[in-house]
This record gives structure tokens, sequence and C-alpha cells, in this order.
């Protein structure tokens, strides 16, 4: 069992180990402040310096939070996420949100990042990328279809299947595990 202790008034866990260089994933997080912040601890204390955030934040608001991450945040607007302009301009001092899908490379992996889980084929078709990033479903999904690892980090939020969950991807073994938030 992961032990806690209190800093800045989030639990900090120590279930995970630091390992400089992880990626965050999450999506879905409608919201949900909590989880939100919960996310950000965890991905501090694994040494993530990068989040993706998958799509449906909801309201700008709760992408605020991810400002205190301490790294890049780069993220795609879901399909719940109507005020584009609000999310771009909460973005604007420690991130980029833009419309799916976002390819970008980092620490030498090529990763796409969508929201709706129906372009993930065609993706992962292309033999393009390492790592393909999607939300929407709500449910945890980490598979491989050849040389590409498929990620979904399931919802944050909690709120459709009571289980706010996230993701952590290494780029150094190419490997992503789910977890409980």
């Amino acid at each position: 069992m992961a032990k806690s202790t209190e800093m800045s008034g989030l639990p900090r866990t120590a279930a995970f180990p630091y390992n400089p260089g992880m990626i965050g994933i999450m999506s879905d997080s409608h919201d949900n402040l909590d989880a939100v912040r919960k996310a950000v601890r965890l991905f501090q204390d694994s040494g993530c310096d990068l989040i993706i955030h998958a799509g449906d934040f909801v309201a700008p608001f709760s992408a605020q939070v991810l400002g205190s991450a301490g790294c890049e945040v780069k993220a795609v607007f879901g399909n719940c996420d109507g005020e584009k302009h609000g999310l771009k301009t909460m973005f604007g001092p420690f991130g980029t949100i833009r419309k799916a899908p976002f390819v970008f490379a980092h620490e030498g992996k090529r990763i796409a990042v969508i929201h709706l889980d129906a372009p993930v084929g065609e993706l992962v078709a292309s033999g393009e990328y390492d790592l393909v990033v999607y939300g929407h479903t709500h449910r945890p999904d980490v598979r491989r279809a050849g040389s590409t690892l498929i990620v979904n980090p399931g919802e944050t939020g909690g709120w459709v299947t009571k289980r706010s969950t996230v993701a952590l991807y290494d780029p150094a073994t190419g490997e992503a595990s789910i977890h409980p938030l």
C-alpha cells in the first residue's frame, strides 16, 4: 500500500519511483478539480517532464490546475470542450492546446494525441507513431499494435465510471501503465 505524506495541502504518494523524463497522460477530467490536483501530484512525484491531456477539460478553469505541474502540457480539445478560446488563453503560460490530431516528437518518440477513438486505427496503420494517445471512451487501454503503443488513460474525472485513472509513459522503455488516483 502506498504511503502518503502531506505537502502543500495535497497528498504526496510514494508508490511510484521518481523517473525523470516520464510522461503523464490524462483525459476526460470534466471539471473534477480534486482529481486533476491528484493527477498533477502523481505526475510530479513520478518525475514527469511532460503532461499530455487527451481532451474534455470542459471549462477553462479546470485546465488552470495543470499550470502548477511545473512542466510543459500538450493537449487536444475534446467533444465537451466548448470554450476553446478560454482554454487556449488559459494554456498560454504553460503549454499548448489545439484541435486533434496533435502530432509532435518528445525524447525521440513520435507521438499523436487525439480525443475520439475512431481515428486510432488510421494513425496506427500509418506506422508513423511510437505512441498514440486517445480519450473519450472513459476506459483505460494500453496495448501494442505493431511498433505503436496505444494508450487511453481512462477518465481522470471519475464521473462516469466512478474510477479516476491516469497513465504514465516511459519514453526510455516505450512502456505505459495505468494508475488510479
